[in-house]
């Protein structure tokens, strides 16, 4: 007769991400994981096969995460460039955005490396770019272009805050984004 498993897969994969988020990817063990939830090495090796299987499998989780987190403020938001705005806020860091955006840019480079999580970032470009081009334009033909625009305004803003961190990281990446959808001049 099997045992009964005391701790979720769920908990265990969102301990490594959470792990991989505050020291790097390669500061990922099996041991150390083990030690956040209270099982042993050999446990998470039987469960998982791998500590890049791990690894793997807290990436996806992070994956899906952000496309429920996507969906979500999709629905709750009007479809104006304010609720553009707002979709944005929700997928920003809330804590502390520094400290967050360090260690999610390891992860970035964790995705780009693997063919499967770099898909998956595909298509969150395309989900996310098709919510926020609805708010931009009521042209069909430009919400997905407009969409993906704001979104590479959006993370490049994102990364200049980062080098120099005056003021709010929201407050200064909403202001760059009404600057650019003011350039825009789009027919209001």
């Amino acid at each position: 007769m099997a045992r009964q498993r005391t701790v979720p897969d769920e908990l265990i994969v969102e301990a490594a991400l959470l792990l991989m988020n505050r020291l790097g990817p390669e500061a990922l063990t099996l041991a150390e994981v083990g030690g956040l939830v209270g099982l042993s090495a050999a446990t998470l090796l039987q469960r998982f096969g791998s500590k890049d299987a791990l690894k793997r499998a807290a990436l996806e989780h992070a994956w899906d995460q952000l496309g429920e987190t996507t969906l979500t403020a999709d629905e709750g938001q009007p479809e104006t460039f304010d609720g553009a705005l707002a979709i944005i806020a929700a997928l920003s860091p809330s804590a502390d955005p520094a400290s967050e955006f360090d260690g999610g840019l390891l992860l970035l480079r964790e995705d780009l490396r693997d063919p499967v999580l770099r898909a998956r970032g595909i298509a969150w470009l395309e989900t996310l770019a098709l919510a926020l081009g609805r708010r931009i334009t009521h042209e069909p033909s430009q919400r997905r272009k407009l969409g993906r625009l704001m979104v590479n305004q959006w993370q490049g803003a994102q990364i200049w805050w980062a080098f120099n961190r005056k003021g709010a990281a929201q407050d200064a990446i909403a202001a760059d984004l009404r600057e650019w959808y003011a350039a825009l001049n789009l027919p209001r």
